[in-house]
């Protein structure tokens, strides 16, 4: 099917910064999109061709979106699944498909979707509410620590915490769970995946991530992951065994982590660009970005190498700030050599919210590394 400069469609559930940047590729190729996001301020709004402010969620909105596109991706899971089945049975390609979202949708869908197809992941427990879990405590079936996820609706760290003891069970969402194991893992890694229709399948080198101490949210993304060979091509062997699993086209993001054993276990999965990834904009022969749209459009994919190493930092609203946003310093990171930031174009600053990032590209990862705690301590995100 062909896209570029035509009247072909391509059509994105998602407006926010991923949106946005899934942009960059669409009006480099002149391919014509259409966006749906519930926020008339929408950081994907401006590139895209055609924007429809609308409820993601809503069965009546997805359809009626999707049945004027010719293909229909995603940069957000949260989205109304019942909708995409609809449409792909009425011909639109939609990519991710439907039965791999609906999945991946589900925490305790996802972990039993492992657990079927002999994938490494920590051992769990599914209970129907937080009740449940108070019970199998009481009576000895449950013991701190663990970590609790919500079956649904977390994203960011959000829907996922550790819980040490009965007071912080208090604090919990009381709906459908996932009780994990507590993996003493020595690093969080995560591999890129990406398959395209005609089965061509690459993947990009195994990524580090270190996490913030309280947010649960990643602060910075290493590439290459420091970790020996072996243990690189296990968390890529691991990845490439999801990723057929689940027979997704497009990108999908697979989280894991490395024991002190040297086991590599599946954390989770996004089928869409993820933060991991961010680093390949610059650092990359062809970043994830344009790679998703390759894949969902059918195109051959292209090299997933590095042109050099690359530190990924996160910016995001600093604690106590909540307003109107300002980038404190910028103009100083902007004078550092081999410092990119992206500005995803949200006006309203709160405390860990994602407002941007920046990639630091060096040859030594050590010394991005080091680059990258400069920019961590010069630039701040706060409000007026």
């Amino acid at each position: 099917m062909e896209f570029f400069s035509t009247t072909k469609t391509l059509g994105i559930l998602g407006g926010g910064q991923l949106g946005k940047m899934l942009l960059y590729t669409t009006r480099k190729w002149d391919i014509k999109t259409k966006v749906l996001d519930p926020s008339e301020n929408a950081p994907a709004r401006l590139a895209s061709d055609h924007f429809v402010q609308g409820e993601l969620t809503d069965f009546q909105t997805v359809y009626d979106f999707g049945k004027n596109v010719d293909v229909l991706t995603i940069e957000i899971e949260k989205v109304n699944v019942e909708a995409l089945e609809k449409l792909e049975s009425e011909g639109v390609k939609v990519y991710p498909q439907p039965k791999v979202l609906r999945t991946i949708q589900n925490k305790c869908l996802q972990k039993r979707f492992y657990k079927e197809n002999n994938i490494p992941t920590a051992a769990f427990e599914e209970y129907e509410s937080l009740d449940l879990v108070k019970e199998a405590i009481i009576k000895g079936e449950q013991s701190f620590p663990f970590v609790w996820k919500s079956a649904e609706m977390g994203y960011d760290g959000y829907g996922v915490s550790i819980i040490r003891s009965n007071k912080e069970i208090e604090d919990l969402n009381g709906g459908p769970c996932l009780i994990e194991e507590l993996v003493p893992f020595e690093k969080e890694l995560s591999v890129i995946v990406c398959r395209r229709p005609e089965g061509e399948t690459v993947h990009y080198p195994v990524v580090e991530s270190e996490f913030h101490p309280t947010a649960n949210q990643v602060e910075y993304v290493l590439c290459p992951a420091q970790l020996s060979s072996a243990d690189a091509k296990k968390a890529v062997e691991v990845a490439l065994q999801t990723s057929k699993a689940y027979g997704q086209i497009g990108l999908l993001a697979v989280e894991l982590f490395l024991t002190p054993e040297g086991d590599v276990l599946v954390n989770e999965v996004a089928p869409r660009p993820h933060n991991s990834g961010h680093y390949s904009i610059e650092a990359s022969y062809t970043c994830q970005f344009e790679q998703h749209i390759r894949a969902v459009l059918d195109l051959p994919l292209g090299k997933t190498g590095s042109k050099t190493a690359a530190v990924m930092v996160n910016l995001v609203g600093k604690a106590g700030h909540t307003g109107p946003v300002v980038y404190k310093n910028i103009d100083q990171v902007l004078a550092i050599e081999g410092v990119t930031p992206h500005i995803y174009g949200k006006k309203e600053t709160r405390p860990f919210r994602k407002m941007g990032h920046v990639t630091i590209i060096h040859p030594k990862i050590e010394t991005a590394r080091k680059m990258a705690e400069q920019v961590k301590e010069t630039l701040s995100v706060i409000s007026k």
